[in-house]
């Protein structure tokens, strides 16, 4: 358990909590009435809270319910996993702590991110009224929070947990490696089961109030998109946070402790002995905390035009300090040359693995900001689709969506190719780490769009003057474009994540069989639940689309309602009744993501049981594959309709009130749950029933394929 790694990613855990702390201190010292009247202060006091308050709430309901399941769940862990060479310990008890652990740590990461988002969208509308670099400072602080404390928090969380293992088993010996590397497996089991309905959950919130305000409100009633008199415009914006800080949080810190586990456990294998080489993945993730505070500092804002250009530069610049900083912590942890599988490595080839990752994760952010940013022509050519009608702008949207997976494939498939080639195994598990190698920037740019989106609703929503809302709209523009590579960087970061843990689950089943898996296609077994696999996405799909369609008509009904029963609501005597709304979409959230949680979980669980290893490998090869293109292409429609109507609203083919603004609204209305609950959720199921084929891999090589 010595070696220099271990403390090195322990002070640079330490330093990344230290700096979240930090920037927390900094946006909540601003004053919530910061230049405003009497009047103004109040209403925007009220509206703040509102959104705060609606946030949390959920969070705590959501999080009362996974509490119940995680504790069933560890149970049903800790009585089937038992690794049968070691015959004195039952590994299943460590699983299911480490498992629990890795669940809190999740929790706490989106708990924190979410708390300071809600404190800094109204800071950043009244620090709008100073001028944009205020403004952009505050949103930016705030998203830096949950960038820092997340990849904090999960470093800091994989050392614990090492640590602690390390010395509950302390009998097993650096030869059974493998199997402590295997219970640590459970922390990030732990983390991808709560990022599954904290996305699946979130999403389902946000839109069911986001198609319910634009149907209603825009298209029915003819108001803007964050009037206040909208009945649902508070859970709208609750939604932000809910779907895009907390759920894109538990996502990327479950690919962090996924890829992290999976690496380690190909390690095992190879570095038994080497406390340092072994811990070199959790250290990678640890280095971008340093870097990322370093590009920080070096990139600022002082005029309007500054702002889409720094997020672009916090992506790009972070992304080749570490590519330059890497080479030497892989050189001075990874023995010069070593074996695994029969075949030679090198140091060097696994430092290009990790350069692969890097490259092919900025190359598929940059290719999802082209199809789906209004400033280039994929989106330009959706948005001149609406002046023929709603049809044709489905149909080029989808077009779109289909087109654009073919580039970010060929990307991801290169650095597969490359690190194969490189490192085996071990190099895909690494390819995917430098994958995430921007991953402190990358989640607080995310953070900062819920924060922009919602400053501005809030400015109109108060009734400010037009300069502060034109400012947070620029905040806002900015936030939309580096979402959409946000989430494109998040699918592809799941891909190689999953196809990492796949690694790690043959390279566990062939040490507990004691002989090499073999998988032909010509086999009807391997053929057969290939197709099975290929088909559960489409299936997932299906049913969170479907319960996005559920909510959103309970909150159309209701706010048709509210319209139509409360007086004085179009003249603004009348107050809607915001917190029924935010109940609707809390209440269709928890009950919406029961289902598809089920399959995700319940599938290799009961393919391995029945069928076996070969059947689960098989299974989890076909959902990756068809999982990736699918959730390509459904993120980047979504993202195109969304900023095709932008585009018009800029003035653009008619510009807003126009025939084409509604074709364009129907669109975005159509994408809204393919871009932000569908898509990024096919992110989970990839990596899910991969980290959850891996810790059970004991029990399908004991008791699988009862059937066979």
């Amino acid at each position: 358990m010595s070696g220099i790694t271990i403390w090195v990613t322990t002070i640079l855990s330490l330093m990344g909590l230290g700096i979240a702390f930090f920037y927390m201190k900094k946006v909540v010292s601003i004053p919530l009435d910061l230049g405003l009247d009497e009047a103004q202060a109040k209403k925007l006091t009220f509206i703040h809270g509102a959104i705060a308050e609606g946030a949390m709430a959920f969070l705590k309901q959501e999080y009362k319910v996974l509490t119940i399941f995680m504790v069933v769940f560890a149970a049903i862990i800790a009585i089937l996993i038992d690794d049968t060479h070691t015959s004195d310990i039952h590994e299943g008890i460590y699983t299911a702590m480490a498992f629990l652990f890795g669940g809190a740590i999740s929790i706490a990461s989106g708990y924190i991110g979410m708390k300071v988002a809600t404190q800094g969208n109204a800071r950043t509308t009244v620090s709008a009224k100073k001028d944009i670099s205020a403004a952009y400072d505050v949103a930016i602080n705030s998203g830096a929070v949950m960038g820092f404390a997340l990849v904090g928090l999960a470093t800091l969380g994989l050392v614990i947990i090492y640590v602690v293992m390390s010395t509950l088993l302390a009998d097993l010996g650096p030869e059974n490696n493998h199997i402590l590397m295997e219970v640590i497996a459970g922390f990030g089991l732990g983390g991808s089961t709560i990022a599954l309905f904290a996305r699946v959950g979130g999403g389902i919130f946000t839109k069911a109030a986001d198609v319910g305000a634009d149907l209603v409100g825009k298209v029915e009633q003819g108001i803007p998109e964050d009037d206040p008199r909208n009945p649902a415009v508070i859970a709208d914006n609750v939604g932000d946070n809910v779907g895009d800080v907390a759920g894109m949080g538990a996502d990327l810190f479950g690919s962090c402790a996924e890829s992290t586990c999976a690496a380690m456990v190909i390690s095992a294998v190879v570095f038994a002995g080497n406390p340092d080489a072994l811990l070199f993945p959790i250290l990678i993730s640890a280095v971008g905390i340093p870097i990322a505070l370093l590009t920080k500092l070096l990139v600022g804002v002082k005029t309007e035009d500054d702002v889409a250009p720094a997020l672009m530069k916090l992506l790009i610049i972070s992304s080749a300090i570490m590519a330059v900083v890497m080479y030497f912590v892989t050189v001075a942890l990874i023995p010069e040359n070593f074996v695994l599988n029969g075949a030679d490595y090198t140091n060097i080839g696994v430092y290009f693995c990790f350069l692969a990752g890097l490259v092919s994760g900025l190359a598929v952010g940059l290719l999802t900001g082209y199809y789906t940013s209004e400033k280039f022509a994929p989106v330009q050519e959706v948005a001149k689709s609406c002046e023929t009608g709603v049809a044709t702008n489905i149909i080029y949207g989808l077009a779109l969506g289909y087109k654009s997976t073919v580039l970010p494939y060929l990307a991801i498939a290169i650095s597969i190719f490359i690190s194969w080639e490189l490192a085996g195994m071990y190099g895909i598990a690494i390819a995917s780490l430098g994958m995430l190698g921007s991953l402190v920037l990358t989640l607080t740019i995310d953070a900062y769009g819920p924060v922009a989106d919602n400053a501005g609703g809030i400015a109109e929503m108060v009734g400010l003057e037009s300069e502060v809302r034109r400012r947070t709209d620029i905040l806002d523009s900015a936030g939309n474009t580096t979402a959409a590579i946000g989430k494109g960087f998040a699918i592809g970061a799941a891909i190689l994540t999953s196809l990492a843990l796949f690694a790690a689950f043959i390279t566990t089943a062939e040490t507990l069989r004691g002989e090499p898996i073999t998988m032909s296609l010509l086999e009807p077994l391997v053929f057969t639940f290939l197709f099975i696999g290929a088909v559960l996405p489409f299936l997932f799909s299906a049913m969170t689309m479907k319960s996005v369609g559920a909510a959103a008509f309970a909150m159309i009904e209701e706010v048709r309602h509210q319209f139509k029963t409360i007086p004085g609501i179009m003249d603004g005597s009348g107050t809607p009744d915001y917190a029924k709304c935010v109940a609707i979409s809390t209440q269709a959230a928890l009950k919406e993501m029961i289902a598809p949680g089920v399959l995700i979980m319940g599938s290799p669980l009961v393919v391995g049981f029945l069928f076996g290893v070969e059947a689960v490998a098989a299974m989890l090869i076909g959902s990756l594959v068809a999982g990736g293109v699918l959730a390509i292409a459904s993120s980047n429609s979504g993202g195109a309709w969304d900023n095709a109507k932008k585009y018009i609203e800029a003035g653009n083919h008619g510009g807003k009130g126009s025939d084409c603004h509604t074709a364009a609204v129907v669109g975005d209305t159509v994408g809204d749950p393919m871009k932000d609950t569908s898509g990024p959720s096919l992110n989970i199921l990839i990596k899910l029933s991969a980290i959850l084929s891996l810790v059970f891999t004991p029990f399908f090589v004991q008791y699988g394929g009862i059937l066979l």
